[in-house]
């Protein structure tokens, strides 16, 4: 099976949106196409709380008119048009989709993070993790929900093995990212983040990418907008991963980052299972 996952950074924008990023996002959707997978999951749609609009539909259903589109966006007492998840998966599948709550704090309940998609012989899962904020003044919160979503992941895995992706919003090693040295307290490279990060792996994860390219450097996920020359010089960050209960581990066949061409922030990811 072929899946590939992209935190999209507003999907009204990559739809309905006619400036140059835009552009640059459709064509980056067009190229998910051409990959033909069975599931795609997008992150941070910053959709409304009632979902996709009727354009939205429209043109979702243009371009991807074998997949049925399920979805879950911030709601009160969240921000609106904030976060937010889908997945599009093809017509012909027939999981059972459920949008967990995790006992997390604040509002990030609430705010359209997880979507989980069961099938007969596993869970996929995909999340857009919770960002520590400007001054870390979320570290906190974000610590508790890395516990809080471990657990949940573990308590899958009791029941079939999970295949779980998404913007976990951190970096894990030094070789995760260009500029380690600069970012020890950047939000996503803290010593906490990567400890949960780890805590998450020694449950019974593992970090596909890393599995099959080693201690591979320069190859990253995420490249800031507000840095005009990131993606010129590579001073990018990994920080979406695709992970899989450890005992799928040797079924795994692919991944890997798309490339995105000149556009800037996330880059999808492909990845295949036998």
């Amino acid at each position: 099976m072929k899946f590939i996952s992209w935190n999209i950074d507003s999907l009204n924008a990559a739809l309905t949106g006619e400036s140059a990023r835009a552009l640059l996002s459709q064509r980056v959707l067009e190229s998910i196409i051409e990959h033909q997978p069975q599931v795609i999951a997008i992150q941070e749609t910053k959709l409304p709380s009632k979902g996709p609009t009727k354009k939205h539909f429209e043109i979702l259903s243009d371009l991807f008119s074998d997949y049925e589109i399920v979805w879950n966006s911030s709601v009160e007492p969240a921000r609106k048009g904030y976060a937010g998840t889908m997945f599009l998966y093809q017509k012909d599948l027939t999981p059972t989709v459920t949008m967990p709550v995790i006992d997390a704090p604040g509002t990030m309940d609430a705010e359209g993070r997880i979507i989980t998609l069961e099938f007969d012989d596993f869970f996929l899962t995909q999340v857009y993790t919770p960002n520590a904020g400007d001054g870390l003044n979320r570290l906190a919160d974000r610590q508790t929900w890395d516990k809080k979503y471990a657990d949940y992941l573990a308590a899958l895995d009791q029941k079939k093995p999970v295949i779980a992706t998404g913007d976990f919003n951190v970096a894990h090693q030094e070789i995760d990212l260009a500029h380690p040295e600069n970012n020890r307290h950047s939000a996503g490279f803290t010593d906490e983040e990567r400890q949960g990060f780890s805590e998450l792996l020694a449950k019974g994860f593992t970090d596909t990418f890393r599995r099959l390219h080693g201690d591979v450097t320069g190859v990253y996920s995420w490249w800031a907008q507000r840095v005009k020359t990131s993606k010129v010089n590579n001073s990018g960050w990994r920080i979406d991963y695709w992970l899989v209960s450890d005992r799928l581990v040797d079924r795994v066949i692919k991944s890997e980052m798309i490339d995105s061409g000149p556009r800037q922030d996330h880059t999808p990811l492909l990845f295949e299972i036998n």
